[in-house]
């Protein structure tokens, strides 16, 4: 026997003691879907069959189902179940989590109960109290339906038990697994004529009956749908015309529709029931009696089948009527149905006495694009991730589609106001998108952000708000942060702690097969956003800070804009995100130097100078102190090669004189992200603002190696030797592929591993490091976290990129911002 269970729902087991539940529930679901009242009771009582504790038991019970529904998850209750009132306990949980209740009864004779009830030593309660339990059930069993499971299965005597098998089915609402493209249609309220128009415009090429009737409607491109977001049918001149075209498109799978307001009371009249004739139903029922009886009767069926909502394509869209919160997404209850059919209302009336909406849309927060109708405004837009394309076409505005998943919208204009709206048809002054939350970014948080899924905790959040809120730029305008970059794997070369052949075999073993090695600019990482317009333009820190103050960035800034003038054009935006790196580092970090480093290298260079003289006097004397001497030099030399690595960071500025800006990566425009562009693209962007203004700009050297080629990968070597040698920090090795490249497994590889010079190294480990000792000391250095950390951010910055480019709102970028920030304070070790 087979029994149908939804994917997600409440499933109450009801029989009594002995009829061999949590065997059933053992065989069937993991112990971790199991909820057993036996188990709640020792929780709470140290004694499983302490029936006193029932109640507490049953309160954690439902505690714990709730927060199982609420996460989507599938729950089994182990009890029972024979009284009412324990049953409409389960109900009331599956209502406030819009699940369905579900009841498996399993109906064994009372003897064989009694039976197995006398074999189990933790079972003391004598047979009377087995029949009463048995009375209960039969009580039970014509209760169910009432009580509101939505699905009952009884299953009668052991062997209709053990040969019992579960089929999990997915709700009505559920077509993930339909990924269109889609063409979704706004509110057509009986415009015919406007709805053949805009599916022509889409590409849809209309079926005709032989009375010239449109009976359907075919698209040449494989798999393509359309979907109408509901209200069909009022207040137009040819409900009948756009009923007997979507419902022909449904029929032959070409089409799915969701349910308006107008639809469902339309059926409520064809029903019968008592319904007010207003708002265009009296002219749809006028042009329904011009039809056949067998017409209406297929409208009616047509209606009463349709689901209030449809999650698609992997979850990444929801289409309904008038709109659905995120805890509704993929759930069933009356409570569901009624928000996507009318939506929510705040109790008032506005000055035309009609409802006021409730501004759910200000305050969405799910990562599914919510696709609606129900409220018609002269221009679509997206609020939060949702958007509404009931566009007034039967009050003489347009009829639009939005193009799933290119956000492309397409509209026809009505040919003429066919019923004149209670409300005027104006555009509502609305900031498109809510707007910047601090609730989206406190707190520990869980993201999902398409290249993996990360845990920001509180504590971390709270060090990214303090940078956030005391230092960086305007958080709508930081749109993007750089990962931090690992460095590669340490080196075995003798004298060396990193090399680029570690740097290449790295990359190899993740699969990369041609990198670019960049020279690793000793300045500044800087992030540069230029408009054609010079509207929000900004330049900020890997973390976020404005560099120098208005009185220097905005020049700056003007001077980029200019340079990048050819740009906007040929990559046809107004604006672009630049990944760069500002240079001197002492025009930034000058304090820094001074602090940290120059005290080192001034004290040594003091100190050392007098003890080799007095070393010198010594041994003049005769004694013997050459040992000492020769460490003391060699610490006088590593002083010096100390001093000479922080050094190449210090170049006078004045103002802007001075400084200049290495750009080596475009990252965004209106609309794209370019992570799927090669490096060689990227740095010949660059190329051509080093020659548009070579003053402000510096080029990026670099070297493409193919990884199979061992000259290749020696002549890169060569040229980092030089590069180092003249005083160079090194080089970035990274995919040649571009920022987005991934593994065969299709995962993210680490958009770039950094190879620090031999000298430069001093800086960060200390002027001795390179002592045989210290080196093998350091060769052992964890790298795992870095790189963890490394690629985490990558992640988020690309989903941020991505973000940006498919228009999403505000807070859905700066979230991913805010993450990359909160990383930075995780405990790794700043040296690597």
């Amino acid at each position: 026997m087979i029994i149908d269970v939804p994917d997600l729902a409440l499933v109450a087991l009801v029989g009594i003691s002995g009829s061999g539940k949590s065997t059933f529930a053992r065989k069937h679901w993991k112990s971790t879907q199991v909820l057993s009242s036996d188990f709640f009771r020792g929780l709470v009582a140290d004694d499983e069959n302490d029936q006193s504790a029932s109640a507490d038991a049953f309160e954690v019970l439902h505690y714990v189902a709730g927060k199982r529904l609420a996460a989507g998850r599938l729950t089994v209750v182990d009890a029972t179940n024979l009284q009412s009132h324990a049953r409409a306990g389960l109900v009331k949980v599956a209502r406030e989590h819009d699940v369905l209740p579900v009841a498996i009864v399993l109906d064994v004779p009372e003897s064989l109960a009694w039976e197995r009830t006398q074999a189990r030593a933790d079972r003391t309660f004598g047979r009377q109290v087995l029949t009463r339990m048995h009375r209960d059930l039969r009580r039970s069993l014509n209760q169910l339906s009432r009580e509101g499971f939505r699905k009952i299965h009884v299953l009668r005597g052991v062997d209709e038990i053990a040969d019992t098998e579960i089929r999990y089915e997915k709700l009505f609402n559920d077509r993930r697994d339909e990924h269109g493209p889609f063409d979704i249609v706004g509110d057509v309220h009986g415009c015919r004529a406007e709805l053949e128009l805009l599916l022509g415009k889409l590409g849809w090429t209309v079926i005709r009956d032989d009375q010239g009737r449109p009976v359907d409607a075919v698209h040449p491109e494989p798999g393509r749908k359309a979907v109408f977001v509901g209200d069909l049918v009022d207040r137009g001149p040819d409900s009948p015309g756009v009923l007997r075209l979507v419902m022909g498109m449904v029929a032959a799978g070409h089409a799915i529709c969701v349910p308006g307001n107008h639809e469902q009371k339309l059926a409520r009249k064809l029903n019968g029931r008592n319904v007010q004739l207003t708002h265009g139903l009296p002219e749809t029922l006028e042009q329904l009696a011009a039809e056949p009886d067998e017409f209406v009767a297929e409208v009616k069926a047509f209606i009463e089948g349709l689901v209030s909502h449809y999650v698609l394509d992997d979850g990444k869209l929801v289409v309904a009527h008038a709109g659905l919160k995120e805890a509704y997404h993929g759930r069933a209850s009356g409570r569901v149905r009624s928000f996507a059919l009318y939506g929510e209302t705040t109790g008032e009336t506005d000055e035309y006495g009609l409802p006021v909406r409730y501004p759910w849309a200000k305050e969405y927060r799910g990562s599914a694009a919510v696709v609606y109708g129900h409220v018609p405004t002269p221009v679509p837009e997206w609020i939060n991730n949702t958007i509404c394309l009931d566009t007034g076409c039967v009050f003489g505005g347009s009829l639009t589609a939005l193009r799933w998943p290119s956000r492309e919208l397409v509209a026809v204009p009505a040919a003429k106001e066919y019923y004149a709206p209670v409300r005027p048809l104006v555009a509502v002054a609305t900031k498109p998108d809510g707007g910047l939350d601090i609730a989206d970014v406190t707190g520990r948080r869980h993201i999902d952000y398409g290249y993996g899924r990360t845990t920001v905790p509180a504590e971390n959040a709270a060090a990214a708000l303090e940078v956030m809120g005391r230092f960086a730029v305007d958080p709508e305008t930081l749109v993007w942060l750089p990962p931090t970059m690992a460095p590669c794997s340490s080196s075995t070369v003798d004298g060396y702690l990193e090399h680029p052949s570690s740097a290449f075999a790295d990359l190899r073993a993740a699969g990369v097969s041609r990198v670019v090695c960049e020279e690793k600019h000793m300045g500044s990482r800087a992030v540069v956003r230029v408009s054609a317009a010079g509207a929000g333009d900004a330049i900020w820190t890997r973390t976020g800070r404005p560099f120098f103050g208005p009185e220097l960035d905005e020049p700056l800034l003007a001077r980029v804009r200019a340079a990048a003038a050819p740009l906007f054009a040929e990559l046809e935006t107004d604006w672009l995100l630049l990944d760069a790196e500002l240079l001197p580092w002492s025009a930034k970090a000058g304090s820094l130097i001074r602090d940290h480093y120059a005290g080192v290298g001034a004290a040594g260079r003091s100190a050392l100078p007098a003890a080799l003289a007095v070393l010198d006097r010594t041994a003049a004397r005769g004694l013997d102190v050459a040992a000492l001497r020769d460490r003391l030099e060699l610490r006088a030399t590593e002083i010096d090669g100390y001093s000479a690595a922080y050094r190449s960071y210090v170049k006078p500025t004045d103002g802007l004189t001075g400084v200049t800006l290495a750009p080596f990566a475009v990252l965004a425009g209106a609309g794209q992200a370019y992570r799927g562009k090669d490096h060689d693209w990227h740095l010949a962007l660059a190329d051509r603002l080093v020659a548009a203004d070579p003053e402000l700009f510096t080029p990026t050297r670099r070297m493409t190696v193919d990884l199979d080629d061992p000259a290749a990968e020696a002549a890169a070597t060569d040229w980092w030797l030089s590069l180092t040698a003249a005083g160079g920090e090194g080089m970035v090795v990274k995919p040649w592929a571009g920022l987005g490249a991934t593994d065969a497994s299709g995962r993210l590889v680490q958009p770039g591993v950094k190879c620090r010079g031999r000298e430069y190294l001093r800086i960060i480990y200390g002027p001795e490091y390179t002592r045989p000792e210290q080196l093998e000391r350091l060769r052992g250095r964890n790298l795992g976290r870095k790189r963890a950390l490394a690629l985490r951010e990558h992640g988020l910055g690309l989903a941020a990129l991505d973000r940006l480019a498919e228009g999403a709102p505000a807070w859905r970028v700066h979230e991913l911002v805010f993450a990359i920030l909160a990383a930075e304070s995780e405990p790794v070790d700043p040296r690597l």
